[in-house]
C-alpha cells in the first residue's frame, strides 16, 4: 500500500519549552547560526555575524522591508464586557478585518468601543476562518487609535504581561528589523531581526547587493495546518510588492550565475510568487502562494530563516527547500545544542 507523503503529522517534533526564546538577545547579530549544506546534509554552527563569510561580490541579498503595526487593542462591549482585537488588515477605507476574543459570543451589528468610548465599531459578520470584519464611521479616528494605544502582536507562545512596561518597549523596537519600511505586518519577519546597521554596512562594503521586496506577513504566520493532508490547506492572501530595481539586480545576478539570499520564507514566497507569475517588471499583488514538498525553488538559490513551528506551512517550505529528513536532522541538532526556537530565537543559513 502506497503511503501518503502529505500527511502533516510528519511535520511534528518535540521541543523543550525552555528552548523557546522569550526575549531577544542584547545584540541581533549574537544570535547563533545554524548552517546547513542541502547537497550533503552537512551542518556548521555559528554565530550570525559571521554569515558575511557565505555571501560572496555579486551576491544579491533580498530583505523584507515591512514594518509590524502595532496591530493588538482592548476594548468593550455595550456592557463593559473586554473585548481583545488583533487586526488583521484593512479591508477598506472604514472596515478592519480583526480576530475578536471576548467572554461572551458576538454577533453581528454589535458595537465595540475603544479609547474610552470616543471610537465605535460595528461588527458587520464573521467568516469562514474565524475573523471579524468591523466597521467604523471614521476609519481614519480608528487607525489613529491602533497607532497611538494598539501593542505590538507578539505570537502566543512568548509570554508577557501586561504590567511588564519595560518588556514592552523592547518590543516595539526589537520585533522591528532595522530596515522595517513599509507598515502593514501583524507579525515580524524573523530572520530579518538579526541583522544591524553594522553588519549591513559590512555586507555593503564586500559589494554584496542589498535588495528589498515587501510582504506584509499576516494571520497565517501564527497558524497550524489543521488537515492531515496538507495539501488541502489554504493560505490567507498577503499583499506583496516587489520594486523594478530588485527585478533588475537579481535578474544581472542570475545571469552572472551569483547567488540569490532570500532573507525570511517572507521575501522568498515573494521571489517564488513572481517567478511563478513569469513577472520583470515591478508589479504588486495578494499572494497565497503554499510552498511544500516538491517544489522547484526558481529564484532562491540560499535561505535565512528562524526555526519554525511544528505542522506549519513555513515548516513544510524550509522542509521543501532542503529535504523534510535533512531539515529534521538539522532540527534536532540545534535542539540538542540547545538553540533557542522562533521569533526571538537563533537563526538558519540553507545554502
Amino acid at each position: 500500500m502506497k503511503q501518503n507523503i502529505s500527511t502533516i503529522s510528519d511535520y511534528d517534533y518535540p521541543l523543550p519549552e525552555q528552548l523557546i526564546a522569550q526575549c531577544p538577545l542584547s545584540k541581533r547579530e549574537k544570535s547563533r547560526l545554524l548552517v546547513l549544506h542541502r547537497d550533503d546534509g552537512r551542518i556548521e554552527h555559528k554565530r550570525f555575524f559571521e554569515i558575511i563569510e557565505y555571501l560572496h561580490k555579486g551576491d544579491v541579498l533580498v530583505l523584507n522591508d515591512t514594518k509590524v503595526f502595532p496591530a493588538k487593542i482592548v476594548g468593550s462591549k455595550r456592557t463593559g464586557g473586554r473585548v481583545e482585537a488583533l487586526l488583521i488588515k484593512k479591508v477598506k477605507d472604514t472596515v478592519w478585518e480583526m480576530l475578536l476574543k471576548t467572554n461572551r459570543k458576538l454577533k453581528e451589528n454589535d458595537s465595540i468601543y475603544f479609547l474610552d468610548n470616543s471610537v465605535v465599531g460595528n461588527v458587520l459578520c464573521k467568516n469562514k476562518s474565524g475573523s471579524w470584519y468591523v466597521e467604523f464611521k471614521n476609519g481614519e479616528d480608528f487607525t489613529n487609535t491602533v497607532m497611538s494605544v494598539g501593542s505590538m502582536p507578539l505570537p502566543p507562545y512568548i509570554k508577557r504581561s501586561q504590567d511588564n512596561k519595560q518588556l514592552a518597549a523592547i518590543d516595539e523596537t526589537r520585533y522591528q528589523t532595522v530596515y522595517a519600511k513599509n507598515v502593514g505586518a501583524i507579525a515580524a519577519p524573523t530572520a530579518g531581526l538579526h541583522f544591524s546597521e553594522e553588519l549591513l554596512g559590512k555586507i555593503r562594503e564586500k559589494e554584496i547587493t542589498i535588495a528589498s521586496v515587501t510582504l506584509h506577513v499576516g494571520l497565517g504566520t501564527f497558524q497550524t495546518i489543521k488537515e492531515e493532508d496538507y495539501t488541502k490547506h489554504t493560505m490567507h492572501e498577503e499583499y506583496y510588492h516587489i520594486p523594478q530595481q530588485t527585478i533588475d539586480v537579481i535578474l544581472k545576478a542570475k545571469s552572472l550565475g551569483k547567488k540569490i539570499f532570500a532573507t525570511g520564507t517572507s521575501a522568498c514566497r515573494v521571489l517564488e510568487t513572481v517567478a511563478r507569475n513569469d513577472s520583470v517588471q515591478e508589479c504588486s499583488g495578494w499572494t497565497d502562494l503554499f510552498i511544500y514538498p516538491p517544489y522547484n525553488f526558481k529564484i532562491t538559490d540560499s535561505l535565512i530563516t528562524n526555526f519554525h513551528l511544528q505542522r506549519t506551512s513555513l515548516l513544510l517550505l524550509v522542509s521543501a527547500f532542503a529535504g523534510k529528513e535533512t531539515i529534521r536532522n538539522a532540527y534536532e541538532s540545534a535542539i540538542e545544542r540547545g538553540y533557542r526556537f522562533y521569533s526571538y530565537g537563533d537563526c538558519m543559513l540553507i545554502t
